[in-house]
């Protein structure tokens, strides 16, 4: 008999709330295949994260019923859509090139059974357009900022809105903004009060931090 080469976390949503995910990148088509099965089997929804095309393809012939986001790699399996709560989380990107975190967010969000609205493209080298979503921002309970280069957006938002505010940096831009570093700092020195920052490309743990928050609220407001 083989070695099984996962084990997995099923007790988790019980102790957290949430599910264990399944991240893609490094995993073998096989293994893949092997995972989703026992997910399938014990009747369980499932996401997979950073997922690469080919495998993708290859899953979906298997999971025709499947859902897979080409830009941010996210394959989803089993979600009831009725399930899911109205619009309660604002995806906020500094510009089009951050749709692969953005998306990984809003999927991550919908595998958890919470809606999100995307608002895309509002970087603060043209703050008018971020200026006239005010408003309308006002509305959400929690706001994900995500924004690559100097990452400015997460700071603005922090001194305007009173929401929990998520900052998410990108591997967005060139020169010394290579691989989000200066994203990453920027967000950790960012002088608004209270931004909670995630690492570099990490929609999945954005995500994941805006349900803690909102477990909370829905706690408290039961209590």
């Amino acid at each position: 008999m083989s070695e099984a080469f996962h084990h997995i976390d099923h007790d988790r949503k019980a102790r957290l709330g949430f599910p264990e995910v399944i991240y893609g990148a490094s995993k073998t088509i096989v293994q893949l295949k092997e995972i989703l099965n026992e997910y399938v089997t014990n009747g369980k929804p499932a996401l997979t994260t950073k997922l690469q095309k080919d495998k993708a393809d290859q899953l979906l012939e298997i999971y025709p019923e499947a859902q897979y986001d080409v830009h941010s790699g996210a394959f989803t399996l089993g979600i009831n859509e009725s399930e899911i709560t109205e619009n309660v989380v604002a995806i906020v990107s500094g510009g089009t090139s951050d749709t692969y975190v953005v998306n990984e967010i809003f999927y991550t969000l919908k595998f958890l059974g919470i809606g999100a609205e995307r608002v895309m493209d509002v970087g603060v080298s043209g703050i008018q357009r971020l200026m006239s979503r005010v408003e309308d921002l006002k509305k959400f309970k929690v706001i994900i900022a995500v924004a690559g280069f100097e990452a400015a957006l997460p700071t603005v938002l922090g001194g305007m809105m009173s929401q929990p505010i998520i900052a998410v940096p990108t591997s967005v831009g060139y020169g010394v903004s290579s691989n989000g570093q200066v994203a990453l700092n920027s967000m950790l020195a960012s002088c608004a009060n209270g931004l909670t920052v995630v690492n570099i490309d990490n929609g999945y743990g954005a995500a994941i931090a805006a349900f803690r928050i909102l477990q909370t609220f829905n706690k408290n407001r039961e209590e």
